[in-house]
Parts: structure tokens; sequence; C-alpha cells
């Protein structure tokens, strides 16, 4: 009787068959977002997701609005799935935004559109507009004050 040890095979020689084709699709799906621009639209979806001062401040101002706060009631709080939701562009090395979200008051919903600049640390809005599309007759569009 031979007693010789037997080796295991390495992880490589066990492995490879199902590793090469992951990394494989791995490459591709890299190369696929960096060469689409999906790299950009996620990276200013997760840069509005931690801007929260820059749509709190903007519901604020709607909220201090004497007839969109007649048309929707009190504004809540964005939700993390709205700005998800949303269509978000920064430019100007992430200093300049334009957003649309969603919003939702206790009378009713719109859409809320926001060009702002941030100076200093601090969002300057140049634009804020609430747009309310249903019930038909209350469609309209709303410019909020943005001047302080």
């Amino acid at each position: 009787m031979n007693n010789e040890l037997i080796r295991p095979k390495s992880w490589w020689k066990k492995s490879w068959k199902w590793l090469l084709p992951i990394i494989g699709l791995v490459l591709i799906l890299v190369f696929f977002v960096t060469s689409t621009g999906l790299g950009g639209v996620a990276n200013d979806f997760a840069q509005a997701y931690s801007e929260t001062e820059l749509y709190e401040n903007a519901i604020k101002k709607v909220n201090s609005e004497p007839i969109a706060n007649e048309l929707l009631g009190d504004i809540e709080s964005l939700g993390k799935l709205a700005i998800l939701e949303g269509e978000t562009q920064y430019s100007n090395d992430n200093q300049t935004v334009n957003s649309t979200v969603r919003i939702i008051g206790i009378k009713g919903k719109a859409r809320m559109d926001i060009t702002a600049e941030r100076v200093n640390g601090v969002w300057n809005y140049s634009k804020i507009n609430v747009r309310i599309k249903n019930p038909p007759n209350k469609k309209q569009t709303i410019e909020i004050n943005t001047v302080e």
C-alpha cells in the first residue's frame, strides 16, 4: 500500500471556472457605467441625497407662500425616496444644482423645481417653482419668491 499524502487542489484550480466569467462581467459593467455617463448621474443622486438643507430650506419657502399653502396645505419634509424619484443635475463643481422633486401637502401633491447656487456654504435660490397637475381644476405653476 502507498502512504503518500494527498494534496488538496489549490483555491484557484477549484474556482477558476466561475471566477473568470464573473471578473469579465464586472469589467464589462464598469466599462458600461463609465462610458455612458451613468456614473455622473449616480454621483448627482448621491450628492442630492446628502443635501438635506437644500430641500428643507426650499420647503420652508414654499410653506411661507400663501397661494401654495392654500392649494397644498403644509408641505411635509421630503423623504429620501422623493429625491431618488426626481431629477437632479449638479454643475460648476457641485456648486450649482437644478433639481425636481415631488412634494406632498396635506391638501395635495405637486412637483418642486429648484435652481440654486452654493455661495460660502449657503444655498442661494434663483428659482423655486411648484407645479400642481392634479386635480385639473388646480393645475398651475406657482413661482415662489426667492428673495429674502
